[in-house]
């Protein structure tokens, strides 16, 4: 299906919704974006703003490879308010054996066109001082960044409403029709196309995509300037995000603009209430200051938690959406949507103006889930 222009309704005000808007925006399609809150004030606000390359699956490589190419090209437009960083990661080795984990990472990224460089003890020290002696060292990733997704999610709106789009707030969306969509207030929307972008409300509106909340803590601390001069991520991160249904925390530690230190990160499902767990709160500022003891001496502005919209194979879900003409659907991008969340727009984009994209979209297509295919069930363990 190609549409070179038409009225669209995007739903979800976040950072995935955004980014859609403003690609379809800039298609020429006459954008409405519904949101049940505001913009940047569900998963958005839930997030780290960790713009980074991931390995889990060729697939996952690169749809993020891909999207943080399109940050670091967005960047130099964003306003100063989106705090973009380009901080560049450091994973952390805690041992020999994370040391050859981070050694295959860095054959791997190199070999996808990547840069990544394994830093030896010594260099990682002269690069964080303030982490625990001892470490085995790291692999960095110097074109990785940071960002405020809060205000880069309504620079995103700002710019689609300065051209023409519409804002509406405090609307609820009771369903999604081929040819509308139906609010709970009344109200019916008359679209050509709709982009369902509502995060972990996904299910409530497409009961057919697996989609779960992920719940997940934060911490954002008092200035501390230079304290941290990268993200940082231990390795052993990578082995806890795999848990689908147990808890767990990992050290995730992230410089901010204004001189504060975010600190990550748990995950949690089976979860209802978004008010803070204090045993994993504690569980996860312990493994922080298991790498960073110092951490201890800043003082916590503000800890809470939100919820994160994951699919069972770890990749978000884009693309049409079987037997519903004209409903598309941008979601279940879990701990990844702030960097995914620009390729996602713009392939959906591409998928509505029959452009071919920069990368293969199948991986991420809609049909995966269809009922017998194999992958719409979440495993346990």
């Amino acid at each position: 299906m190609s549409i070179s222009s038409g009225r669209v309704i995007v739903v979800g005000a976040g950072i995935v919704g955004a980014a859609c808007a403003w690609y379809l925006m800039r298609d020429g399609h006459q954008v409405t974006i519904v949101d049940r809150a505001g913009v940047g004030c569900g998963a958005t606000a839930a997030g780290m703003g960790h713009i980074v390359v991931m390995d889990d699956s060729p697939a996952q490589m690169a749809l993020t490879r891909y999207s943080r190419q399109l940050w670091n090209d967005m960047a130099p437009q964003l306003p100063a308010s989106a705090e973009f960083v380009p901080s560049g990661t450091l994973w952390i080795a805690d041992d020999a054996e994370e040391m050859a984990a981070a050694e295959k990472k860095a054959a791997l990224y190199k070999s996808c066109d990547v840069d990544a460089v394994v830093l030896s003890p010594a260099e990682l020290y002269a690069r964080e001082a303030n982490l625990r002696p001892g470490l085995a060292g790291a692999l960095l990733v110097p074109a990785d960044s940071v960002i405020y997704s809060p205000c880069a999610a309504a620079w995103l709106v700002n710019d689609v409403c300065s051209q023409g789009g519409i804002l509406i707030k405090n609307a609820e969306v009771k369903a999604v029709r081929d040819d509308c969509v139906e609010l709970r207030d009344g109200r019916v929307l008359q679209t050509d196309i709709s982009v369902i972008a509502s995060g972990t409300s996904l299910a409530e509106l497409l009961p057919q995509f697996p989609v779960r909340a992920r719940k997940g803590h934060l911490v954002i601390t008092d200035r501390a300037p230079a304290f941290v001069r990268h993200q940082l991520v231990e390795l052993g991160y990578l082995k806890s995000a795999h848990a689908t249904e147990a808890d767990s925390v990992a050290f995730n530690v992230q410089p901010r603009a204004t001189g504060q230190l975010l600190i990550g990160s748990s995950r949690q499902y089976q979860m209802q209430s978004a008010q803070v767990d204090h045993g994993i709160l504690q569980a996860m500022l312990n493994r922080a200051f298991y790498f960073m003891p110092s951490l201890k001496e800043l003082g916590a502005v503000r800890a809470w938690a939100g919820f994160r919209a994951a699919s069972p194979d770890h990749l978000p879900i884009l693309g049409p959406v079987a037997g519903m003409a004209g409903v598309y659907v941008a979601g279940g991008h879990e701990g990844l949507g702030i960097t995914t969340s620009l390729a996602g727009g713009r392939l959906i984009a591409d998928m509505l103006a029959g452009r071919t994209s920069a990368i293969d979209p199948a991986p991420y297509l809609p049909a995966r889930f269809a009922a017998g295919s194999g992958r719409e069930r979440w495993h346990h363990g």
